[in-house]
């Protein structure tokens, strides 16, 4: 017997439900009748307790009667997936072309000037300055390839990520960053197909900080240079 005078046996578990401090977070699947039977019945005991849960499980039930009477879903025609498909790989076309004339862009600036440094926003960034984020652009003027290089300050180094193009190699390409005191870290490596190919992408990290590097590379598996982006 328990304390109370009543049997243990006779003692019915509370559900997790009953349990929390929101009760009617069960309300839901009580009107569209996912419920199992003895949860359904305690849930019923919880709604005469409860004028909150009662209330919307009128609503819930008007709802529920509202979708019995509506019919079946509608299904796609045939073709609609395979136009939708269309539309997104040409979206991701647009998006590339933009990107490829982004890069384009920074080979006018580096053969027409010195190299840039900025963050995000458009302000001119260097050393020490305590800009987070920077975009770096450079150019090879003998191949027109070029590369943008995007490095983000965090506590364990940089994060970076690099678009290129016309990239005159094929096979596996590295980008190196160089340390101001001449150290060098393998960032990010990739397999390039076609020499002077279109737009490359890829990202990667160094435990150099920002402020410590001198200059990023992309160079050949063979250590030849290929692109060199500085301050």
């Amino acid at each position: 017997m328990g304390a109370d005078g009543l049997s243990e046996s006779r003692l019915v578990p509370v559900p997790q439900y009953m349990q929390t401090t929101e009760p009617h977070i069960r309300v839901g699947a009580y009107a569209l009748g996912v419920l199992g039977r003895a949860d359904a019945f305690r849930f019923e005991e919880h709604l005469e307790e409860c004028p909150q849960c009662r209330d919307r499980a009128r609503e819930l039930a008007r709802v529920t009667a509202r979708l019995a009477v509506a019919g079946p879903v509608a299904r796609p025609g045939p073709g609609l997936a395979d136009r939708l498909m269309e539309a997104v790989a040409a979206g991701r076309r647009r998006a590339g072309r933009r990107r490829l004339a982004l890069v384009a862009a920074a080979v006018v600036l580096a053969v027409g000037g010195p190299w840039a440094a900025a963050d995000l926003s458009g302000r001119p960034g260097g050393p020490g300055d305590g800009v987070r984020v920077q975009r770096w652009v450079g150019a090879d003027r003998g191949s027109g390839a070029a590369a943008v290089v995007t490095a983000a300050r965090h506590e364990w180094g940089t994060a970076v990520a690099l678009e290129a193009v016309r990239v005159p190699a094929v096979g596996v390409c590295a980008l190196i960053a160089v340390g101001r005191d001449g150290s060098e870290e393998t960032v990010t490596s990739w397999s390039a197909g076609v020499p002077g190919g279109g737009l490359v992408e890829v990202d990667g990290g160094a435990a150099l900080r920002p402020e410590a590097i001198d200059r990023f590379e992309v160079r050949t598996a063979g250590g030849r240079r290929l692109v060199t982006v500085t301050r």
